[in-house]
Order: C-alpha cells, then structure tokens, then sequence
C-alpha cells in the first residue's frame, strides 16, 4: 500500500458490561493462550456487546477523515484500536507511518513527573529518540505554553495543561498518522485555534490525520471525508456535510424540532422555500456577494393569525448563523407568499441551511411553522478559504 496510510478492514471490538465477567473471561482467555487454544473473540459470550462491529475504511496520504456520531457510538475505541491500545477482536489494521495521537487527557503522562520529564517518556513512548525530544524541547514548550509550570509534577496540573503539554509532544513527533480525540474541547479558546492551525499546517506535509469531534464546524471545514457511527455500526460515509446532515437529522438537534412535532396542528403550515437567483431561477447553489429572493409559500389555518415570518441561515448541523424578521402582520385564512429580498449572503464556501418559519414574535416564544432546505454557497475568487472564517463581506482597501 505504497500511498495507502490507514487500512481498517471489519475491525471490530467487544467488551463485557460487568466486572464479574470481566475478570471470569479474562481468566479463561489465559488460560486457554497458555495451552495453545486461541480464545474466542469472533463472537459475543454472556454479557459482552460489540462496542465496534464490522468498521472498515481506508486512508490515503494526507487525507483528513472525520469520525462523529452520538456519546457511545465507539468513536474513541476505534481511535483506540489504530493507537494499538485496544487489540481488535475481528478484522486488521495497517498503517503505514509513525502515529502521534491525542486520544485522552493526561494518556502517556506519569504524574508524579514533571512536565521536563514527561515530555521525554511522553515523546519515547511515540517513537521519539532522546537527541530528537532534545532538538525540539524549547519548540514543545514554547507550544505548550505551560510556563514555570515546567518543573512541577503534572499531577498538579489542569487538564488544560495536560492538552496543551500533550498536543505539543504529539504534533511535534513529526507524525504521518495523527490521531485526535475530544480532548480539545478541554483547552480555552485561544490555544483551540492555535491547534487548529497547527492541524491546518500539518495536513499541508502530507499528515494523514483522524479526527473525532462533535464540533461540526470544525469537521466540515477540515475533514476531506468522514464517518458517522452509531451503535458500533457506520450508519453513513461520505462528505463532510451530508454526513454531518443526516447525523443532525437523526439526533432530531433542530432548532424548531417542537415545530415540526406539531405540524399537523399548526395554525399555519410552510409548504415550500425555493432561493431565485436575479434572473428568477430557482437554484440550491448561490455566491457569497450575489443578491438572492427566498420565496416562502405558506398555508394558514385561521383568520387573522399575528405574528412575524423569519428566515435564518444555519450550519449544517443546526448552529444559526444570521436569522431576519418580517414586521409584525396579520395572516388570513388560505394560501399566501412571502418574498424575501437578501443582498448578498455573505457566506463562505460550503453547505448551509435555510429555516423558514412563522412565530408569534422576534422573541419567537411560539413557533406556529419552520421549514428547512439546503443549499451551497460556491467559492468566490475574493473570498477566503472556509477554514479562516464563516462570513464574508465586501470592503474597500486602501494601500
């Protein structure tokens, strides 16, 4: 596999649900290893369930693959699985490359060591030779950030520290496979996007990265594929955004999933959205600086229904991005269009939705009806690439 950097082939991995069978299997397993009987790992004893089952995906040099789905969907025991933390019961796993990875906070750390210390068993443990971790020591602490901190046990430190300290070692390896769990979730806002940058960097050599987040954005701006787990199983692999969109679909995380519930009840339905471009097209695809109509079609159940329509662009996964009210008006009973004029929808390059909706007011206590629809913004010669940003707007420079 000359250009092939990961190759999982029906990995799958099991584990008991009590600490009884635990310890009762694992003593049979041994057992059965010392006289040369091989230990059922192909199916399910009493008690076991499949954490993972049946995974498989390949990943070429340089590639970036997002792996997301609910809390409990193995995501983290696969990462686990291409570390060599966890043997996997069923399939194989090739890799091709030194690994660093950041799987959990504090993984690798002994506490009662420094941070001076740790960061030579930390960086030894990822395949790092002493006159290498020497090299590169002041480039790790200066990353890291952690300060006079340096010479104390890391038993004191936050789990803040932890990452900073971890990630440093990790990207500093000089990995070709990096491995790259929640834990970046722990650190603050401003050592988060240093990371994000230094993935940006990484996977500009050739840095075959995987990356579990439940951070959307972040997945659809870095991840050239990914793969949505759930229950053990991959439910969908594909780009970023379908991905994304059928796993927010399926964990019913919409803004106006009340709405919805209560459609047949409403007093008023949205019975279609389209976007027209200037010259009247309908289109799904729009660029950032082009003035577009949102045409609402509605049907009300009674006269004189008040309230305000609104329209409002989110990510893929549910997050609002911008939302625009009407005046207050009064609804009659029927059919009815609402026009909606947007100058330009300064956005960048990607996949976005488009919620529709009626609510009592701006404050939007009772929302009577919301409708959704996607559509892509397309990359503008002025604009930015999506990984520096989610707006765009025109200014005049001045040099």
């Amino acid at each position: 596999m000359p250009n092939t950097a990961i190759k999982a082939e029906n990995i799958s991995k099991k584990f008991s649900k009590s600490l009884n069978h635990v310890m009762l299997y694992g003593a049979e397993d041994v057992s059965k290893n010392i006289f040369g009987m091989p230990a059922p790992t192909d199916r399910l004893r009493k008690g076991e369930f499949w954490a993972v089952e049946d995974v498989s995906f390949q990943l070429e040099k340089g590639q970036t693959l997002g792996i997301i789905g609910p809390n409990g969907a193995g995501k983290t025991t696969v990462l686990k699985m291409l570390n060599g933390i966890f043997m996997p019961d069923k399939g194989r796993i090739e890799l091709s490359g030194r690994v660093g990875a950041l799987i959990q906070v504090g993984a690798g750390f002994h506490p009662m060591l420094t941070g001076r210390e740790n960061v030579y068993v930390y960086g030894a443990i990822l395949g790092m030779s002493k006159k290498e971790i020497d090299k590169k020591f002041d480039e790790i602490v200066d990353f890291a950030e952690i300060g006079d901190f340096l010479d104390a046990p890391v038993r004191h430190y936050s789990s803040g520290m932890y990452v900073r300290l971890g990630f440093s070692i990790a990207v500093h390896c000089d990995p070709d496979i990096m491995l790259v769990d929640e834990v970046l979730a722990v650190g603050d806002a401003r050592f988060y996007s240093k990371c994000t940058a230094k993935i940006n960097e990484m996977t500009t050599k050739d840095t075959t990265i995987v990356l579990v987040s439940h951070n959307m954005w972040l997945i659809q701006t870095m991840c050239d594929n990914v793969i949505l787990l759930k229950d053990g199983n991959i439910s969908k692999t594909g780009g970023p955004v379908e991905c994304i969109y059928e796993y927010s679909e399926s964990e019913t995380v919409m803004l106006f999933a009340s709405a919805q519930d209560k459609k047949n009840v409403a007093p008023i339905i949205i019975k279609n959205i389209v976007i027209q471009d200037t010259s009247g097209k309908v289109t799904e695809e729009v660029a950032p600086e082009e003035m577009v109509e949102v045409n609402i079609r509605y049907d009300s159940k009674q006269d004189k229904l008040k309230g305000v329509f609104f329209i409002r662009a989110a990510t893929p996964a549910g997050y609002p991005l911008y939302t625009s009210y009407s005046k207050e008006v009064d609804i009659n009973r029927g059919e009815g269009k609402c026009v909606v004029e947007v100058p330009s929808i300064s956005l960048l390059r990607g996949e976005y939705r488009l919620w529709a909706g009626f609510s009592d007011g701006k404050d939007e206590n009772t929302i009577y009806a919301a409708e959704q629809i996607k559509f892509k913004v397309s990359q503008s010669p002025d604009c930015p690439d999506p990984k520096f940003g989610i707006f765009w707007n025109k200014v005049n420079w001045q040099i």
